[in-house]
């Protein structure tokens, strides 16, 4: 059964900060889809199993953001 978690990321602005996110976070293994509202700043991951969360800090570090700690 998919795993929905959803993360706040600090620093999205437009569909570009969308769009880099979602692809950096695609290509983590065991994801399945990707939602970003840079609007919000909220990143809704879909996958097989829990992510670990230093691995989606990764991803969101590479596309040029940061996961929020709040």
């Amino acid at each position: 059964m998919p795993v929905q978690t959803t993360y706040a990321v600090t620093g999205m602005t437009c569909g570009h900060c969308a769009a880099a996110v979602t692809g950096e976070l695609s290509r983590v293994a065991g994801v399945r889809d990707v939602h970003v509202d840079p609007a919000t700043g909220v990143l809704t991951v879909t996958s097989d199993a829990p992510l670990a969360l230093d691995e989606v800090r990764a991803a969101v570090d590479q596309a040029g953001y940061e996961l929020s700690d709040g």
